[in-house]
């Protein structure tokens, strides 16, 4: 790895830009601002960074998501997301590469089907404003010789918003003493946030051939069968209430494109990586408001 390449991540208050920040820092000269030290929403202050700071990688894992435990309207989070994308891609000439985190969103939630591939893009266009804003990304990005969609579906792992994200949320409520919860039943596709770094390391190494890719394990669990996983690994019997019975569309996407680009990879196995999860909430107890759950 040439760890004099030097990356500004964008988002590093979030889970993924979070992850990252903290790993990629031990192995290249990372930027991670927060958003008082970087407004993305300002024009002339992100091209200033760019030019009193000499940046090969920008991985811009910055979303407007709201507060901790708070929705926010879906005009803001379309708004906000194109605005931080516009200005940082106004300044594509003074860096080299910029990786962006799109979303399985994209093909447009209405017509998932499993194990979706790159070519299914365009097919529909997606009506929620989340979807609508990363799929116009997308369209946006094709304009770019040096911009990138990695396209996530599910990604778990510390720092993420326990409030809502059902392994996080699940293992929190288990520490908590409440019941496990299931809106309803659905096949995703998942992968631990180390894996999602062991992937980026490739991607900050290397030329990618492609203008999207699907960033995925390529196969599916239920969440379901999550569920029986914490409690395998938490040792306990606690009740799963299921709101609604039968299952959402499958949200899962074909990973070929990636893996025959990078020569392969192993994800790590659920249970394993639920095991580190939970031992890290259990560190973390006291952080945790059980009036948000």
């Amino acid at each position: 790895m040439n760890s004099e390449k030097s990356i500004l991540i964008t988002g590093s208050s979030g889970f993924i830009g979070k992850n990252l920040a903290e790993k990629l820092s031990a192995l290249y000269k990372v930027y991670a601002p927060k958003t008082d030290e970087l407004d993305l929403n300002d024009q002339y202050k992100v091209e200033q960074f760019f030019r009193s700071h000499k940046i090969n990688i920008v991985i811009h894992a910055a979303n407007y998501r709201g507060k901790l435990g708070q929705k926010c309207a879906e005009s803001t989070i379309l708004e906000y997301g194109l605005r931080m994308y516009a200005n940082l891609e106004r300044c594509s000439h003074l860096y080299d590469k910029m990786y962006y985190f799109g979303s399985g969103a994209e093909y447009d939630s209405r017509y998932y089907r499993p194990f979706m591939k790159e070519d299914y893009f365009g097919k529909h266009i997606p009506k929620d404003g989340y979807g609508f804003y990363k799929y116009l990304l997308s369209k946006q990005c094709m304009l770019k010789d040096n911009i990138y969609d990695l396209r996530l579906f599910g990604v778990y792992g510390k720092y993420e918003d326990w409030t809502r994200r059902f392994i996080s949320n699940n293992v929190c409520r288990v520490l908590k003493g409440k019941p496990m919860t299931l809106s309803r039943n659905v096949f995703f596709d998942y992968i631990y946030i180390d894996d999602l770094f062991n992937i980026m390391c490739w991607f900050i190494e290397h030329e990618p051939a492609h203008k999207h890719y699907n960033v995925c394990r390529g196969s599916h669990i239920d969440l379901l069968s999550l569920a029986m996983i914490i409690k395998e690994v938490m040792g306990i019997e606690y009740p799963l209430l299921v709101n609604q019975e039968g299952y959402k569309l499958e949200y899962s996407g074909d990973n070929q494109r990636l893996l025959s680009e990078i020569g392969g990879y192993s994800f790590r196995p659920f249970k394993e990586t639920i095991e580190e999860l939970v031992t890290y909430y259990q560190a973390h107890e006291q952080e945790i408001d059980a009036n948000l759950l």
